[in-house]
């Protein structure tokens, strides 16, 4: 077997290479393993076709070292985190990709409090399993493995808690939700009825059988852009498999992305609450220009969600997020959610009689390149001192990769903790100078691998 992408909160890993029932059963057992607290450990995964092969491995091996599981099925990343506080249990595992491909599966880690396990526990882990001896109890000491019915229903309530329920339900909103296979339609269509949306749900069998590459681009999401011109929808939320992010398409049927999702939650949450905002390095600065218009500070965090909900907690913050599409409201919990944000956009919408596009464009835009670099992980170190010597007139940030910050622009490069990949991550206000700033990088870094 290969090894697969490990990172701090997780594994993931192609199934049948880098990926399988015997691997899963060691990585959890590391985990769990190593808790302090006793008490049962919460399993969920996303639609994808190899989750319950996993899942189910996972559960026995769980049982065979003494551990009670609870096992709530099909769930997203975000509910798992409920579940867990819910519950009282010490830690959850939600076996999920996230937007990977459909060959891809993956683990993601939970502690008690409900959200990602922080790096340096996740660093206790990666060593437990490197150094992992199965040690099974005996057959009257084996954990119970008990199936959850309702996963929905503490999630839904706590959302929920954080609009006005009647004003959403009084416009009667005309919505897509596009699962794609994917978790999201479980708890997603429960909360858009309890909104009094009209709505359609595509792709809401949550089988994993993927139409198209689930991560919810622009490109990926054509088709879906069609189809909400045919349906009249007011707007079209597009989860990712795991339902921790989230995707907007506006009612003119125009792909509005995954950085205003972010920006129209936040800029609607600090409309009623003031405090210190976080998010992660490679957002847009459209979250620095909605806090400074309400006198609030924002602070950056590295990238991972971890990362961001470990800066929030120190803080206090009242709201954070990463800008892929995943805002984090601490009132729900410490974990990127999309339901958080399909609720509280739509709040935003009924509160000030405006169409998304509109909230939109209320909002400074700024365009963003990605790219993805080949680059042998060796040549990292020497990228980075190319690129200090190219933008030597910037404002340079190691926090994560290294960063280059000038008055009206700026560009990411790291590693990537989910593929083998670096990333390269420009913003600037016109897309030709974006797309100069990954240019650069990435002719850099082919120099290097010529």
């Amino acid at each position: 077997m290969k090894e697969p992408i490990i990172s701090v909160s997780g594994l993931r890993g192609i199934i049948g290479e880098s990926l399988d029932p015997i691997l899963a059963i060691k990585y959890s057992c590391a985990y769990v393993g190593g808790l302090a607290a006793d008490g049962p450990i919460v399993v969920t995964r996303d639609g994808r076709s190899t989750g319950s092969m996993l899942a189910q491995a996972i559960c026995s091996g769980l049982s065979a070292i003494g551990r009670d599981v609870i096992y709530g099925d099909v769930a997203a990343t975000p509910t798992t985190g409920i579940l867990v506080r819910e519950h009282g249990a010490a830690g959850g595992i939600q076996i999920s990709a996230s937007h990977n491909p459909a060959p891809y599966n993956g683990i993601k880690l939970f502690e008690a409090s409900g959200r990602v396990i922080p790096a340096d526990a996740g660093e206790k882990v990666i060593k437990a399993y490197r150094e992992f001896a199965f040690k099974t109890v005996s057959h009257d000491r084996i954990g119970a493995i008990s199936n959850l019915e309702d996963t929905t229903s503490a999630h839904l309530k706590a959302v929920l808690a954080t609009v006005d329920v009647d004003r959403i339900r009084s416009q009667k909103f005309r919505v897509v939700l596009d699962s794609h296979h994917g978790a999201g339609s479980v708890l997603g269509k429960e909360l858009l009825a309890a909104l009094g949306c009209e709505f359609t749900c595509l792709g809401d069998s949550p089988d994993g059988l993927f139409t198209r590459s689930p991560e919810p681009t622009e490109v990926n999401l054509r088709e879906t852009t069609a189809m909400a011109v045919d349906l009249k929808a007011q707007v079209v939320f597009c989860q990712d498999p795991d339902a921790d992010r989230v995707a907007l398409i506006d009612e003119r049927g125009i792909y509005i992305g995954e950085e205003y999702t972010l920006a129209i939650a936040l800029n609607h949450a600090l409309e009623s609450r003031q405090g210190p905002v976080v998010i992660n390095c490679s957002s847009s600065r459209m979250s620095a220009d909605i806090c400074k218009l309400h006198g609030c500070e924002l602070h950056l965090s590295a990238v991972g969600e971890a990362n961001v909900t470990n800066k929030m907690k120190s803080l206090e913050a009242v709201y954070g997020g990463e800008g892929n599409g995943g805002p984090i409201d601490p009132r729900v919990g410490f974990v990127r959610d999309s339901f958080v944000a399909i609720a509280q956009i739509l709040d935003a919408m009924a509160k000030n009689g405006k169409t998304i596009s509109e909230l939109a464009a209320a909002i400074p835009s700024y365009e963003i390149c990605k790219t993805k670099i080949a680059i042998d992980r060796e040549n990292t170190s020497a990228l980075y001192e190319k690129l200090k010597a190219q933008f030597s007139d910037a404002k340079v940030s190691t926090m994560d990769g290294i960063r280059f910050d000038w008055p009206d622009k700026w560009i990411l490069v790291r590693p990537s903790n989910t593929e083998p990949i670096v990333r390269a991550i420009a913003e600037a206000s016109e897309m030709a100078d974006a797309e100069s700033l990954c240019k650069i990088a990435a002719e850099l870094a082919a120099n290097l691998s010529g």
